[in-house]
């Protein structure tokens, strides 16, 4: 069977604009979106403002993390080398000449892991591209990859269907925070990136002007609405799914463990935690799987793992990001429709720990994912 790969490269020393410049979300007002059925935060419309501390932004117009959604070289090579086990492997960048590539190449299916360009809808991209020209494809369709982008939406709907998610609100406009009534911490993140982007320590706040700093710092650096949440102080976990209906496999749950972090360091999944404090030459003991949990919290988090994963029609895989609140509640934090998959265990990616434990090599984890595409479009293999 042929199968293209479809990626985006990472190029450390690429000077061009990061995947969300180029579709702007700004305007002149802010926008405050509660979540039904729960406390809400207080409205940001009720005190006076804080104004930005100028001596506090950053001074850098492009932030450092612009490519971490992308894949490394190494990581593209090792997808590529295992589905050449069992298939003829063409790969396709992402880039803007990618319908013209699927074009002429006509494979049976792709296997997809680009990111996409730029915008809100990035990760869409691809996916558009292969419906408009019927090319099968791994992993869930435009509509679902554009909304678990968007963390508002995404929360939006677990509310709907009274999956927990943390209270929250949208802010496009730093004037428009208003201050007074509000319980810290908080935590405030970039409203469409992954891996980490814009998630640093000094996300968590305690303070208002911290509050107002955040704020700005991600608007003004990644020219989107800033995410703002209650922060959550309980446990972290991750559950990866891989499958469809019926053959639908949560994988061993992986717990975040933050006990080698520094004690002046929040105890967060951030970009410096991620990538910049555990490498390869010097790992920390950042992920333990088979969580160590009781069973009935286990079958708590497989149950909305599992019902996320309906609820938001993810296709083939998924990996999906829990907290606990103080009363010991799961609260789903992030749903990532394209897991990232870094082959070199030293790593620490969370889809293939998760597969590792269930007994599934890397090269497995790579074909069972391609398997459940070619079985859900009822393709041989």
């Amino acid at each position: 069977m042929h199968v293209a790969l479809a990626y985006n490269l990472k190029r450390e020393d690429d000077e061009s604009d990061p995947p969300s410049t180029g579709n702007s979300l700004l305007n002149e007002s802010g926008v405050s979106v509660r979540q039904p059925g729960r406390r809400p935060l207080p409205d940001p419309d009720r005190s006076d403002v804080l104004r930005i501390d100028t001596s506090q932004q950053h001074s850098q117009s492009r932030p450092r993390d612009k490519f971490a959604e992308w894949d490394t070289v190494e990581t593209i090579d090792a997808v590529r080398a295992a589905l050449s086990i069992h298939h003829r492997v063409s790969l396709v960048e992402a880039d803007d000449q990618a319908y013209r590539k699927f074009q002429s190449l006509q494979p049976d299916i792709v296997f997809n892991m680009a990111e996409g360009l730029k915008g809100s809808s990035r990760e869409a991209q691809i996916p558009a591209v292969l419906e408009l020209l019927g090319v099968p494809y791994t992993g869930s369709d435009p509509l679902t990859l554009g909304i678990c982008l968007d963390k508002a939406r995404t929360k939006e709907i677990l509310s709907f269907y009274r999956i927990p998610t943390t209270p929250f609100f949208v802010l496009t406009d730093v004037d428009r925070i208003k201050l007074d009534g509000f319980e810290y911490p908080l935590i405030v993140k970039p409203l469409h990136e992954g891996s980490s982007k814009g998630i640093l320590n000094s996300s968590v706040v305690r303070s208002p002007q911290s509050l107002v700093n955040e704020v700005a710092r991600v608007i003004e650096s990644y020219e989107q609405p800033a995410l703002v949440e209650k922060y959550l102080p309980g446990r972290e976990f991750t559950v990866g799914l891989l499958g469809n209906g019926e053959s639908l496999r949560v994988l061993p749950i992986v717990e975040s463990k933050f006990e080698e972090l520094p004690n002046d360091v929040n105890p967060i999944n951030s970009y410096e935690v991620k990538w910049i404090w555990d490498t390869v030459e010097h790992p920390m003991n950042l992920l333990e799987c088979p969580a160590k949990i009781p069973l009935t919290l286990r079958h708590q988090l497989e149950k909305l793992a599992r019902t996320t994963f309906e609820v938001l029609r993810c296709r083939d895989w998924c990996r999906i990001d829990f907290r606990l609140d103080a009363s010991g509640v799961p609260n789903v934090m992030d749903v990532n429709p394209i897991p990232g998959v870094l082959p070199n265990p030293s790593e620490h990616s969370f889809y293939p720990t998760a597969a590792a434990a269930a007994g599934l090599s890397y090269n497995e984890m790579i074909n069972a994912v391609l398997n459940a595409a070619l079985a859900r479009y009822h393709m041989s293999h």
